[in-house]
């Protein structure tokens, strides 16, 4: 019988936040999440795809109407873990062609919160890779992601589409000036090492931000970093130590859980005596409890906030 292309998930304009992060898959447990969605029997192939705008399923099966139903239940099971309640008013369904163009419009940035956006090629190409690691993917998936990768790239080279591109790292610099008027005399502290996370702390600092902390779990990887920025590198477990300094907070870690809680903040805000702090936390699941937006003082916006202001400046 032949194999149908389908697709099942939920993203930025399907689902808010705290839906998104509680069906979140975590990088360390992706491997053993391709085990768990192969071993329903109506699915032949998967890929499992899992960014700060997304978590989609794609698949290769047989029997599609089957398979569906398997990956709402995979991921209904995906959300269980963390109580993210009852799913089906946001998930969507993409079969045979259109899962195919969906699929092409997502690795050529079309489906993104920022069209044009270089990043979710690179995102896409990982998880490919890890579902081939994983044995997760045959023939179809294979020619599927690699003609997707091939269009993506025609896209951006044959089309405008990234040259007028408002970046997530431009608007969070325009949020961030809402509230300082001056960047020369700030300091950036970033709370993780990933690319999105990088883009934004170059960002500041091409408008003149005077001085970067790097922390991240693997401290390696922190200095690695901290190096290429002209930075500083802080060990993980002296992250607090070093919180008060920082004017500007961006976190972007794989934690699976809140690294910074209200507590925090507020000793945060007390040791800088009063004076404001800007938090950006673009990590999905959220590394800064939502709670913090009500201490005086602190702004803090998630990513689903930098969409509506992304919006606002593409209209």
């Amino acid at each position: 019988m032949q194999k149908e292309i389908l697709i099942v998930g939920l993203n930025h304009r399907s689902a808010p936040i705290e839906v998104r992060e509680n069906v979140a898959f975590e990088a360390s447990y992706l491997r053993e999440a391709l085990a768990r969605l192969r071993a329903y029997p109506a699915i032949q192939e998967g890929v499992i795809l899992s960014t700060c705008n997304r978590v989609e399923v794609v698949a290769a099966a047989a029997d599609a109407p089957s398979a569906s139903a398997e990956i709402k239940k995979f991921l209904d099971e995906q959300g269980a873990r963390r109580n993210a309640g009852q799913l089906d008013d946001h998930v969507y369904t993409h079969h045979g062609a259109d899962a195919v163009r969906h699929v092409f419009r997502v690795a050529a940035s079309l489906d993104s919160m920022v069209v044009g956006e270089p990043q979710i090629l690179g995102q896409l190409k990982d998880y490919y890779s890890a579902a081939q690691e994983a044995g997760t993917v045959g023939a179809i998936l294979h020619r599927l992601f690699h003609r997707a990768f091939s269009v993506a790239k025609r896209v951006r080279t044959e089309t405008g589409i990234a040259s007028r591109a408002v970046s997530v790292s431009s608007v969070a610099v325009d949020l961030a000036r809402r509230i300082f008027d001056r960047f020369d005399d700030k300091t950036v502290m970033l709370i993780g090492a990933g690319k999105m996370g990088g883009l934004m702390a170059r960002h500041l600092q091409s408008n003149g931000a005077r001085s970067l902390m790097v922390t991240n779990r693997t401290f390696d990887k922190a200095v690695e970093l901290a190096t290429l920025l002209h930075g500083t590198a802080v060990p993980f477990e002296d992250r607090w130590r070093h919180l008060a300094e920082a004017d500007i907070v961006l976190a972007s870690t794989g934690c699976p859980q809140v690294i910074l809680t209200r507590e925090d903040a507020v000793r945060m805000h007390r040791e800088r005596h009063g004076r404001p702090v800007f938090l950006i936390d673009i990590a999905v699941p959220r590394d800064i409890d939502p709670a913090v937006r009500d201490i005086p003082g602190i702004f803090l916006y998630d990513i689903d906030d930098l969409e509506q202001v992304v919006a606002h400046n593409l209209g």
